[in-house]
């Protein structure tokens, strides 16, 4: 890929040197021309805001797939930011946003910023030559306020273009803590412990018809065995490092490699296995036939008790669950595959870039980089973020808060789900057919060769 990175004009660049982080600069009343003001006092109630300067007029559009709820809320985060700065933000939603946004691009209307939801789309973004790179004031919060790991990922070549905004946490482990006290079952620290809870829960059995230690759901419409993929991506990370992850996901360790193979092999040794699954849903038949959204449930009449899921799963308990170490379910995170290995996550997350290098411009994106504004938009409620700046109290739930606490701590290992990180004919497409084969009988070296033929050339 030819990456034309772009540098702010000279004159855009004075403007927003003075765009650092929140509370180190003063700004003035809105001045008559579309250029920050740096002098004069700060209208009352806007003390957290002088650092982003006034304006006189400007609209700044943010382009993003987010819609329902969450659109409003992310509208609602910059109403302070509006009356402050004199700068309105003008939130436009789409559910074909990886279309539309290069239409726009080819058709000379871009969007002023975009909200990203992929590192690779970023780089196919980045790739039209249509994407500036961030501004010192956006560059200086990142280094602040999230790790390298993140940094990285809204990096392309030698050019840092996007901050962070959003993150999910993936690979918790989903589970009853009343079934766990009543039968003595203590959350698992390594991968063996947790295969040995597996083998004595199936022994046991449990309260609910067809009890299986396990429950898997793979179906999602066109991206069924999505939740596979995730599956062997933790299995990955924690088994063979840092180092091996980022080779596969680059392509440069294929899926047939040992390593790869071991993962799925850990994988099929539950998925495969019909003492282990599908408690209430079925023998392992039933995986690529249950729905993502309804896997987990069969935990909460005894059924089963584990299920493997992202932190948005807390959203599919039906109403009046409780979530909570003491509730009726809670999750841990899949274990380190021995005693001592660093905590290492895989996760998701969103990426704020600028088309122009307009000062407007610049000042949304470095306030939409700042910890105010993952705290203001925390406390609406829904989601997290990797923001080091962030108060986890701010967050709306129990295993919210906790996701926060393990992306901020500095031990953490993260890395960005591999699937979204590969070309979109392989994680998109080919990893989410073959595992979804896999789990229904294809031989394994099969499944990997095949998905390795998919990988552009």
């Amino acid at each position: 890929m030819n990456i034309k990175g772009r540098y702010l004009a000279p004159a855009a660049a004075t403007a927003v040197a003075g765009l650092v982080l929140a509370g180190c600069s003063s700004s003035g009343e809105p001045t008559t021309s579309d250029t920050a003001s740096s002098s004069g006092d700060v209208m009352a109630g806007c003390e957290d805001y002088a650092a982003y300067g006034t304006f006189d007029s400007g609209t700044v559009e943010v382009y993003t797939t987010i819609t329902g709820v969450e659109l409003g809320q992310l509208e609602d985060t910059f109403t302070d930011f509006q009356k402050c700065t004199g700068v309105t933000v003008n939130v436009v939603s789409s559910d074909q946003f990886e279309t539309e946004i290069n239409i726009r691009i080819s058709g000379g209307n871009p969007p002023d910023l975009a909200i990203i939801p992929q590192p690779g789309l970023l780089q196919t973004v980045v790739g039209t030559g249509s994407v500036v790179a961030a501004p010192a004031s956006v560059e200086a919060n990142v280094d602040q306020f999230w790790s390298a790991d993140w940094k990285k990922y809204g990096t392309v070549g030698q050019t840092f273009y996007a901050a962070p905004l959003m993150a999910s946490v993936k690979g918790w482990i989903w589970y009853s803590p009343t079934e766990f006290a009543a039968n003595g079952y203590t959350v698992p620290t390594t991968w063996d412990e947790l295969m040995t809870l597996t083998q004595t829960m199936a022994d046991n059995g449990g309260t609910g018809d067809n009890y299986k230690p396990w429950c898997i759901g793979f179906e999602s419409g066109t991206a069924t065995g999505w939740p596979g993929t995730d599956w062997i991506e933790d299995i990955v990370l924690r088994e063979s490092g840092t180092d091996v992850y980022d080779s596969w996901v680059a392509g440069d360790t294929k899926f047939s490699s040992p390593e790869i193979k071991s993962a799925f092999e850990k994988f099929g040794a539950v998925a495969l296995n019909p003492d282990y699954v599908n408690g209430g849903l079925g023998g392992v038949s039933s995986i690529v036939d249950t729905s993502f959204q309804e896997a987990g449930l069969p935990i909460l009449d005894g059924s089963c008790s584990l299920h493997h899921q992202a932190s948005f799963y807390e959203a599919q308990w039906p109403e009046g669950t409780t979530v909570a170490p003491d509730g009726d379910v809670w999750a841990f995170l899949t274990p380190p595959m021995n005693e001592g290995d660093p905590a290492a996550v895989t996760g998701g997350g969103e990426f704020v870039a600028a088309f122009n290098d307009n000062p407007q411009t610049a000042a949304v994106q470095t306030f939409m980089s700042s910890d105010l504004w993952a705290n203001i938009r925390v406390s609406e409620g829904g989601v997290i973020s990797a923001n080091k700046g962030l108060d986890p109290t701010n967050a709306s739930s129990a295993i919210g808060q906790e996701a926060i606490k393990i992306l901020q701590d500095d031990s953490t290992v993260f890395r960005f789900d591999g699937s979204d990180l590969m070309p979109s004919a392989v994680g998109a497409s080919a990893f989410w057919t073959e595992i979804t084969n896999y789990v229904q009988g294809k031989d394994l070296d099969t499944v990997l060769a095949d998905i390795d033929a998919a990988w552009p050339q």
